[in-house]
Parts: C-alpha cells; structure tokens; sequence
C-alpha cells in the first residue's frame, strides 16, 4: 500500500471513530436525563422504573393533601380515576396547587411506591391541563368529570 494510500485511510479511520465517539456520548447523555410521563395507573402496575427520575400526574385527590408542621414536607395523592399513587414533596407548593386540579411532579418512585418529587408543576389556569394528564383521563373516561 503508498504510504499517501495508507496515510488517507488514517485519517477517514481516526474521522469514524470519532463520529463514533461523539454520537455515543450524546446518546448517553440523552438517555440519562430523559423524563417518561407515567399515570398513576401505571406506577400502581409496576409499569414506572424505581430510582429513576420519572413525570408522574394527575389530579390531586381532594382530602389527601398532609403538610407537615416542623417543615416543608407535604404528602398528597395524585389519581387518574383508574387507580391511585403518593407523592410526598419537601419544599412550596406552586401558588396554583389546589386538591382538585392536575398536576405534573418530577421525582424518583422509591421502592414502596411512592413517588419523591423533587419539582410539582400546577396548571396555570382554569381550563389548561398538561396534555398527558389529559390524555390518561381520556383513556379513563374521566375527561368529562375534570373540574
């Protein structure tokens, strides 16, 4: 093989394997911070992964909302009309949280579980809910039923 032959396969080699390199790494990273919407019918299934960050929502059922008296910690109960789960937060509450109304919470399903939430997002008004909160009531036949 000419050395100029072999120098140029070299290079187009060194090329791919960086390609190579870089598209895995950026799907690595994709995959580590990626959030699947899960309802409380599939958590309650075992359809949620444990300890890995997922979306949990629904509506918050009325009555189940605990707070803490010494602290930041609340426990709610988050339900698609299907089945039920439990959400505990440590931190305030969005001003828009009411027992009633859909929400979103990013967190961890714990092994028991119970979804650890480390962020809950409220719907910003009276007729907004996030699309797969009402897509899962939809598949429910709760949709008419939302406050």
């Amino acid at each position: 093989m000419k050395p100029q032959r072999k120098k140029r396969l070299l290079i187009i080699l060194g090329l791919l394997v960086g390609v190579g390199a870089a598209v895995g790494l950026a799907l690595s990273a994709l995959q580590q911070n990626i959030n699947l919407f899960y309802t409380p019918t599939q958590i309650a299934n075992g359809e949620a992964p444990v300890d890995t960050r997922i979306r949990a929502g629904g509506m918050v059922e009325k009555g189940s909302l605990q707070r803490s008296a010494d602290s930041l910690d609340v426990r709610f109960v988050v339900t698609d009309f299907n089945r039920n789960v439990t959400i505990t937060y440590r931190g305030i509450l969005p001003d828009l949280f009411r027992e009633g109304q859909g929400i979103v919470a990013l967190g961890k399903l714990n092994g028991e579980g119970v979804v650890v939430a480390d962020e809950v997002l409220a719907k910003h008004d009276e007729k907004y809910m996030p699309p797969e909160v009402t897509k899962a009531l939809k598949e429910n036949g709760q949709a008419g039923n939302t406050p």
